[in-house]
């Protein structure tokens, strides 16, 4: 279930926007009233989107949604007063923070929230694609440098290294990885006779 933080000082800020929330989609929702317990329970554990309601009573907010944007994996959705809507979305959304207009429209908080849950699919398919690139990059190198230590001890060609380390996880049914660090590990404590 996908989960929000809603930082908003007063109980009808919240209410509205967790009604907006939960009319769209089914998140788990968490309130605080202030920017220090907003970073507190950040420290605690993810959301996926962080709903900022400026200004806040320790401060307005700003600098937190474009923190939680720059350094964290959530979607910050901040809302400020309608005068300094221009200039404070000019600098926030700079970081990725989307930003709103108090009072509230809620057909623009509606698309603002959909663009964030947009935005959040983007980003994890793309942190998917790079925890496969980078599984595949690991196993280039760790195969590579198994060949290396073929290549010198066994005094085999590239190819035959190669074929070797194929041929091997085929007929014991494992990974080449995992055959590739069989040999890094049995030649680093050193060559076999």
């Amino acid at each position: 279930m996908e989960s929000a933080l809603i930082i908003a000082h007063t109980d009808k800020n919240f209410t509205i926007f967790a009604e907006l929330i939960r009319a769209h989609s089914a998140v788990d929702i968490m309130h605080t009233r202030s920017c220090s317990e907003g970073r507190r329970l950040l420290l605690e554990r993810n959301f996926d989107y962080v709903i900022i309601s400026a200004p806040l009573p320790d401060e307005n907010g700003e600098n937190l949604a474009r923190q939680i944007a720059i350094s964290e994996a959530s979607n910050v959705i901040l809302a400020v007063k309608r005068e300094l809507y221009g200039q404070v979305s000019a600098i926030c959304e700079q970081d990725g923070v989307l930003t709103v207009a108090h009072p509230i429209d809620k057909d623009i908080f509606r698309q603002a929230f959909s663009l964030a849950r947009t935005m959040r699919n983007r980003l994890l398919r793309a942190r998917s694609e790079n925890e496969s690139l980078k599984q595949k990059i690991d196993l280039i190198r760790i195969v590579d440098r198994a060949k290396s230590i073929l290549i010198s001890s066994c005094r085999m060609s590239e190819h035959e290294a190669h074929r070797y380390i194929e041929k091997k996880a085929m007929n014991t049914r494992t990974s080449k990885h995992a055959v590739s660090e069989s040999i890094i590990q049995d030649y680093e404590k050193g060559p076999k006779e």
